[in-house]
């Protein structure tokens, strides 16, 4: 084999793991709708905010609230805190405030 066939398969390999990393990512596009949802619904929001890659969620009963189900959709992590919940969503965070306060 001459050099340029093994230039071709690594070309190849790398086009390969970039794709396979893009499609395992699990922040690669949140269901906002669901999100939304596993919160209680929006009638069961009453704030939210947003700092950095947290996104903090004030609810009328936390006990609606399907943190499992949160986490499975994507969020690296929730925490209940009274009446509230912090998620950590990423990049994301932003977006579902602003979508929030769309449909609220």
């Amino acid at each position: 084999m001459n050099y340029v066939e093994y230039i071709v398969i690594a070309i190849v390999l790398v086009i390969m793991l970039f794709a396979f990393i893009k499609a395992t990512k699990k922040d690669a596009g949140l269901d906002f709708n669901k999100l939304v949802e596993l919160l209680g619904g929006k009638d069961n929001i009453v704030s939210t905010e947003t700092n950095m890659s947290r996104f903090k969620v004030t609810l009328k009963d936390v006990s609606k609230a399907n943190k499992d189900g949160i986490q499975k959709l994507g969020a690296k992590g929730v925490v209940e805190i009274d009446n509230q919940l912090k998620i950590i969503l990423g990049s994301e965070s932003k977006q579902l405030k602003k979508y929030i306060d769309e449909i609220k």
